[in-house]
């Protein structure tokens, strides 16, 4: 057991890693990916990264954004004598039309001064003679600019440490769920993030004594703080009542709530879920139906008997 201590703690939650995953193509047991083929290549890449995930206790936002997909009946279009390479689109339940323009750079790697070009619906692949590119839709659109205004809804908030994998695997049923009720109108992707947490108290951070620096110790205190964390934000974007969780799950949270506060004698905790990327990319655009729209999230909470009193802060201001 770790060593505690007694003086009152308050928490402050940063995001310091963020990414995202579509969440699709690995939903509904898909078969081993080639990895002779580019998009094989990459599937399997995704799949490594949400496998390494289940090990760690990382904060997981299911989100989901207007269908999008690249429209292989029409061409795309280079810009005299440049790397600008416009893509059509079909975008939406509806399919409506539109295109996206992307100012390419040359990788070291290359033996070609223009790709190859190959567009699937899902993925696009540049073949630069020594180096073969795959990248998704959502790839494109979240590190290329473009005029395309999304929002990404929260529809679910979770802890990816699971020794089975079933995250990776697609075989959460509670997200299957939502991946099967939004699949003919929206993409679902995950946004995976480490939180970082800065104690402030008068005996210092218990994570830091040399009795806590041993693996179990340390990873109980850090699933005190996780488990506080992460139902925090659950009820930041899901609203007082929770919906969607069933009441057994909600008594549990509460106990839990009640044994981390005794075990750390938490004061107030503030959360910001501003993420380093944030700034110019647009994917980070999170709403939720009982919270606005905005790259900043933030919020403060005080537990009181198990219950969780939040507050609504405005988004830092910068310098």
């Amino acid at each position: 057991m770790p060593q505690r201590t007694v003086a009152v703690q308050n928490w402050n939650v940063t995001v310091t890693d963020a990414k995202f995953h579509w969440y699709d193509l690995v939903a509904g047991f898909p078969a081993v990916p080639d990895i002779r083929d580019p998009v094989g290549r990459y599937l399997r890449r995704m799949q490594f990264d949400l496998e390494a995930t289940m090990e760690k206790r990382l904060l997981y936002l299911v989100v989901s954004r207007p269908r999008v997909r690249f429209d292989t009946n029409r061409s795309p279009s280079w810009g005299f004598f440049s790397l600008k390479l416009t893509l059509p689109l079909l975008v939406g339940a509806e399919q409506k039309r539109d295109s996206v323009t992307l100012e390419l750079d040359v990788p070291f790697a290359a033996t070609m001064k223009k790709p190859v070009v190959t567009v699937q619906d899902r993925f696009l692949i540049l073949n630069w003679g020594g180096l073969v590119e795959a990248m998704s839709i959502h790839d494109v659109l979240q590190h290329h600019d473009h005029g395309l205004k999304f929002v990404s809804r929260v529809q679910f908030v979770g802890q990816t440490k699971d020794t089975s994998g079933r995250l990776a695997k697609g075989r959460l049923t509670t997200l299957q769920k939502i991946q099967q009720n939004n699949s003919e109108h929206s993409d679902t992707l995950l946004l995976v993030q480490r939180l970082h947490f800065e104690i402030d108290s008068a005996q210092g951070d218990p994570a830091l004594l040399p009795a806590n620096q041993n693996p179990v110790a340390a990873d109980l205190l850090l699933k005190d703080r996780m488990d506080l964390a992460e139902c925090t934000v659950i009820k930041y974007f899901e609203g007082d009542v929770m919906r969607g969780r069933k009441d057994h799950e909600l008594a549990v949270r509460r106990a839990r709530m009640v044994e981390v506060q005794a075990n750390n004698n938490v004061n107030d905790v503030t959360i910001d879920l501003t993420a380093p990327e944030a700034d110019s990319d647009r994917y980070y655009d999170l709403m939720s139906e009982y919270v606005p729209v905005s790259r900043g999230h933030r919020m403060r909470c005080h537990l009181l008997n198990g219950d969780v009193a939040l507050t609504i802060l405005p988004p830092e201001r910068k310098a």
